[in-house]
């Protein structure tokens, strides 16, 4: 009998041959096989199998995978964090800083299971107080805020915060690294004193007593500070994902057990591996010394680490933990996570603005460079938006908290970047693929230099033969070829968040270098997206110019588009009364239509009359020819299906439009505008920026196809766009760019947003593209010339030629710092000039 079930928490082609493997292995499985696209098993088997067996025999893989029945789904996935979790310093999500696994991540700290490296926490973006205070003589009392103990009346003390588990992570390499050289070193110098002549240390014991001291002192190494580089060996071996401790592992190893061997079992070897004495060689010092350094690179590596996405926790820092509560015209200081949507707040001169919100009494200057990167102060009035994070100027105001906690800016910012972050740049498929058959090689390699040395090489060439192939296997570090993509995108990700531009996913940031076009929409892209009234026309006798301008209110108040905002701004500063309006309906790339007193309504433009079935009169046609070739937009209303007035909309086009837009232009890209606007307004505004081309009348249909068109002839195609008539076009295109002062839905539908919604910032955008596309390259060169230069040295090759041969031990200095010197290049990018 045959069954089929969902699978969870498969993210590559190693974990479908890994659960496929494991459910071969139930008892009673004739045939398993897992689809990872679909992410489900056919299981075919002999008779009914539970489906406990199977959801055991995948938990002892580490419970990051699951099975369930179709149609129910799975079963609540193993690794899944609690949502009422809270953690002081970290997010309680861990991922793998080589993302082995894509964007799987785990809800304890440990290792990988693909590559055994640490795990890394992921930034916290929740904007909770971190501050906690309790009683020094009543430990128990604990509150969030400052006062007094209810018990004794002592004054409460801040509480220290806990470690992240990225600092508990790197104390623990430390203090295992201090006990590894305490006892590496005395194991280190009793191994090189035998180079010093009529050794003293010989007067105190006989070699044999000593390599007994140095088998002792080898034990805390081996077994505890190192012990985690065996287990990871030992998994990598097990589930067969080979890596940079399997290496280790087999190198360090073999020394060690060979030398204990050698102690316990001295008559079993050859007199090529004894003394003069009749002790075997023993090499508990390269052991122990290969293993510290090791460990010495992994805790460089975790101090590096904390770097790459400084520019979050940066980004964290700038949220305030308290903020001042307004009840009742009383104020209180509250904590972050007490506020609540709705709720009236002071903000003080100087003070950062606590959550998202609207101002609602006063004004000032925000200065909003730590999220826009614009580094001049922008002036905020009643109605205007302001974020968290940003720093009020020198005036207070009154705002209400319209998005508190995660629905923030900031707080999406952070979860963008740190999503963003763990996704994989399809440049990385190649060191992935090279990855994959490079410890398989590494160790044939090593057996080779074995077997070459011990009939070729010079005497005694078994100890040749032994050094040699250990040297092999430690140089050989995959580690910095899988770490050159990711630490890259990382620090990437995070230096575009700091100016602005938020990136969904690594592979945006790579398409982005190798656009050819630039689909650019209008208003909003390349207009300031704040358009103004200059005219109301009419032509009736029964509705007056008030009577055409109450219509045209009362219909935009229920649309979003920027254009019906501005009318519906411009009826509030003529004291439009609003009329009651039904059958609301808005027609994307031709306008809105409703009924009013009976009436139907339709405001638009002539594709929408034409719907409508209204007649233009040749005056309103004339009037519009004239503004629309000075770049203005005309909105035709109707009432029954009779044309009755229009007006005119401006809206200027943004003052760093032209620059941008002529820099992306000497890049080699094309910039093409499309519009829903006429032709004689696309035109206009065409010929002002000398764009390279133009369409007009657009629906989003049509925008859609063009995107498609372009794409058919070949071309890699970026969509700047704000607007919901833009979505579509971004999801089809290469690259979507939405401006943040857009739509949720455009923002949803792109794989970039520009916070400011200013086309300098694609070109800021493609500069980084550029950068980080050249780091990676510059990264997997350093890591594949290292190898192949290090490995055939650690074989031997320059022996026969100048009688170089290469210690074991320099090669794992070579091997910890390599890793190193790929995050030390990754993290240049934090400095690197994008503008």
């Amino acid at each position: 009998m045959k069954h089929t079930y969902t699978v969870t928490g498969m993210t590559c082609n190693g974990c479908r041959t890994s659960v496929e493997r494991k459910l071969n292995e139930v008892n009673g499985v004739i045939h398993a096989t897992v689809n990872l696209e679909n992410a489900e098993a056919i299981i075919e088997m002999e008779a009914h199998i539970p489906i406990g067996k199977f959801q055991d025999a995948l938990k002892e893989m580490g419970g990051h995978y699951n099975i369930g029945l179709p149609g129910e789904g799975p079963q609540e996935p193993l690794h899944k964090k609690d949502s009422k979790k809270s953690t002081r310093n970290g997010n309680g999500v861990f991922y793998c800083p080589m993302h082995c696994e894509g964007e799987k991540t785990y809800d304890k700290p440990g290792d990988c299971p693909v590559c055994g490296m640490d795990l890394v926490e992921e930034a916290n973006t929740n904007q909770s107080s971190n501050t906690e205070y309790t009683c020094p003589m009543h430990p128990e009392i604990k509150q969030d805020e400052p006062g007094s103990c209810p018990k004794c009346g002592m004054d409460l003390i801040p509480v220290e915060a806990k470690d992240s588990a990225e600092v508990k992570t790197y104390k623990k390499l430390l203090k295992k690294f201090w006990i590894s050289v305490a006892f590496t070193l005395p194991v280190f110098l009793i191994a090189m004193s035998e180079m010093i002549p009529n050794n003293p240390l010989y007067h105190v014991l006989d070699l044999k007593d000593w390599n007994w001291v140095q088998f002792a002192l080898s034990i805390p190494v081996v077994f505890y500070a190192t012990w985690m580089f065996f287990e990871r060996a030992y998994k990598s071996m097990v589930t067969w994902n080979l890596n940079m401790f399997t290496l280790v592992g087999i190198g360090s190893g073999v020394a060690w057990l060979f030398s204990v061997f050698g102690m316990f079992f001295p008559n079993l070897f050859p007199d090529q591996f004894k003394t003069e004495t009749g002790t075997v060689h023993v090499y508990f010092e390269a052991a122990t010394v290969i293993l510290t350094l090791v460990l010495l690179g992994q805790l460089l590596e975790a101090k590096a680490h904390s770097k790459t996405n400084s520019a979050v926790k940066e980004l964290l820092k700038l949220a305030p933990n308290k903020a001042v509560k307004v009840v009742d015209g009383e104020e209180q200081v509250v904590s972050i996570d007490k506020i609540k949507i709705g709720d009236t707040l002071r903000v003080k001169p100087g003070d950062r603005i606590p959550v998202d919100g609207i101002l609602t009494q006063g004004e000032s200057s925000v200065d909003e460079s730590m999220i826009t990167g614009e580094p001049i102060p922008v002036s905020k009035a009643i109605d205007d938006k302001v974020s968290a994070g940003t720093i009020n100027g020198n005036q207070s105001f009154l705002m209400k908290a319209e998005k508190v906690g995660e629905d923030t800016l900031l707080s999406q910012i952070v979860t963008m970047v740190n999503k963003a972050s763990r996704s994989k740049a399809p440049i990385q498929k190649l060191a992935d693929k090279i990855s994959g058959y490079f410890v398989p090689i590494v160790v044939i390699i090593s057996i080779i230099t074995f077997i070459v040395w011990k009939f070729f090489g010079p005497e005694p060439s078994y100890v040749y033969a032994l050094v040699n192939a250990i040297a092999v296997l430690i140089i050989a570090c995959p580690c910095a070829l899988g770490l050159a993509t990711p630490m890259s995108v990382m620090v990437g990700v995070g230096k575009g968040a700091k100016s602005g531009i938020l990136i969904k996913n690594a592979e945006a940031l790579e398409k982005l270098n190798k656009i050819d076009v630039l689909i650019v929409d209008k208003t909003g892209t390349i207009t300031e997206g704040k358009p103004s009234i200059e005219k109301i026309g009419h032509q009736s006798a029964k509705y007056s110019e008030s009577d055409v301008l109450q219509f045209m209110v009362s219909i935009n108040q229920m649309s979003e588009h920027p254009l019906g905002e501005a009318v519906v701004k411009y009826g509030k500063e003529k004291q439009i009364k609003l009329l009651k309006v039904t059958d609301f309906n808005s027609e994307t790339g031709k306008g809105v239509t409703a009924k009013i007193d009976g009436k139907y309504i339709a405001l638009g433009n002539e594709k929408l009359m034409q719907s409508v079935h209204s007649v233009i009169p040749d005056e309103f046609l004339d009037d519009m020819k004239k503004y629309q070739r000075k770049g203005k937009t005309v909105s035709l209303l109707s009432v029954d299906a009779v044309t009755i007035g229009y007006v005119v909309i401006s809206d200027k086009i943004k003052a760093t439009s032209k620059d941008a837009i002529s820099q992306l232009q000497s890049k080699g890209i094309d910039v093409i505008m499309l519009t829903g606007d006429n032709h004689d307004t696309a035109k206009a505004v065409s010929d002002t920026l000398n764009l390279t081309g133009f369409k007009s009348n657009m629906l989003p249909e049509d925008k859609l196809n063009e995107v498609e068109r372009l794409q058919n002839e070949g071309k890699r195609v970026a969509m700047a766009g704000d607007g919901i008539n833009d979505a579509p076009a971004l999801a089809k295109s290469d690259v979507g760019i939405a401006m943040g002062t857009g739509t949720d839905v455009a923002i949803e539908s792109a794989t970039i947003t520009l916070i400011k919604g200013d086309l300098n910032d694609i070109v800021k955008a493609h500069n980084l593209s550029e950068k980080v596309m050249r780091n990676i390259k510059q990264n997997l060169f350093f890591a594949l010339f290292y190898n192949s230069i290090g490995v055939p040295i650690a074989a031997g090759i320059l022996f026969p030629f100048f009688g170089i041969l290469l210690s074991p031990m320099i090669a794992a200095t070579a091997m910890s710092f390599s890793s190193v010197s790929v995050i030390a290049n990754a993290l240049r990018l934090r400095h690197t000039n994008i503008d």
